[in-house]
C-alpha cells in the first residue's frame, strides 16, 4: 500500500515546514512526513524549503546568512494567520518530536543551489542521535549529495528528486546505490512504476494535490506519495483500494 507522505507537513491547510503542521499530519495518521533542510550561519540543521525567508516568514535574506537565533526571531505562519506565531523549527526539534510517534520522515537536503559545508554530516549525525535511521529517508535534487549520505550511512535509504522524464532512472539510481526515485508526478505512469520496481527501486511521486492524480498513483501501485493534504489523500487512497 502506497504511504502518505504529509509534504512539509500538512502544507496545505498549516503552515509548511513547522511543527503545527508536522503536528497535523501525525493528527490526521498520514504515514510520514517530508521536510526541508538547510544550515544557519552558526551551523544548526534547520527546517525551511526556500534558501531565503522571504516566502515563508515575516523577515527577509538569506537561510545561511542568519544565526538560529535570529531565524528563530522569524514568523514562519506563512499565509495561515490563524496559528499566530510559528517558529523555523531545528531538525532536532523535529526529531525529537519524532520519537514520541512512529511516523516514517522524508529529510530533502536543500543544498542543490546553495552549497553547505558538511550538511550532510551534521543531519546524519541527530538521525543517529535520536535513533531515527530506521525511519528516514534522505533524499535530494543533489545527487552527489545522495552518493554522500550512502558512503557516510549506507543503512539509511536515499532517493533521488528529478523534475524531467529520464531514460532508465533505474540504471543510473543504482550506480548512486540509491534505493528510491522521487520523480515529479507527470512523469510517471504504470510502465514507469512496474520497471521501476523490476529493477528493485521504489517509486514516491511529488508533490500530488488533486483527487485524479491521487487516484492514478495509487492504482499504478507506487510506494508513496508526498502531498500537501494528507488527510484527503488517505480518504481517496482507501476508496480507490477498496475499488481495485
Amino acid at each position: 500500500m502506497a504511504h502518505i507522505f504529509a509534504h512539509r507537513g500538512s502544507a496545505g491547510t498549516h503552515p509548511e515546514n513547522t511543527m503545527v503542521s508536522f503536528m497535523e499530519a501525525e493528527r490526521v495518521q498520514a504515514d510520514g512526513i517530508e521536510l526541508d533542510v538547510q544550515l544557519a550561519k552558526d551551523g544548526v540543521v534547520v527546517v525551511i524549503h526556500d534558501e531565503t525567508v522571504n516566502r515563508t516568514t515575516d523577515g527577509t535574506g538569506w537561510v545561511g546568512q542568519m544565526t538560529y537565533r535570529q531565524l528563530r526571531k522569524l514568523n514562519a505562519n506563512y499565509k495561515f494567520k490563524q496559528y499566530g506565531f510559528c517558529p523555523i523549527p531545528s531538525l532536532q526539534e523535529v526529531l525529537e518530536w519524532a520519537q514520541g510517534n512512529s511516523l516514517l520522515i522524508n529529510i530533502e537536503l536543500k543544498n542543490n543551489l546553495v552549497s553547505y559545508e558538511r550538511l550532510e554530516e551534521k543531519t546524519i549525525e541527530l538521525v543517529e542521535r535520536y535513533r531515527l535511521a530506521s525511519r528516514v529517508i534522505f533524499s535530494s535534487f543533489n545527487h552527489e549529495s545522495m552518493a554522500t549520505c550512502r558512503t557516510l550511512a549506507p543503512h539509511i535509504e536515499t532517493a533521488l528528486l528529478y523534475m524531467e522524464k529520464l531514460h532508465q532512472p533505474w540504471n543510473y539510481a543504482h550506480t548512486l546505490r540509491a534505493l528510491a526515485l522521487h520523480p515529479y508526478h507527470p512523469t510517471v505512469d504504470r510502465s514507469f512504476v512496474e520497471a521501476a520496481h523490476a529493477n528493485d527501486l521504489l517509486v514516491r511521486p511529488f508533490t500530488i494535490n488533486k483527487e485524479e492524480w491521487m487516484k492514478n498513483m495509487f492504482q499504478y501501485k507506487v510506494d508513496g506519495i508526498f502531498t500537501d493534504f494528507p488527510e484527503k489523500a488517505k480518504h481517496i487512497r482507501e476508496k480507490t483500494l477498496r475499488s481495485l
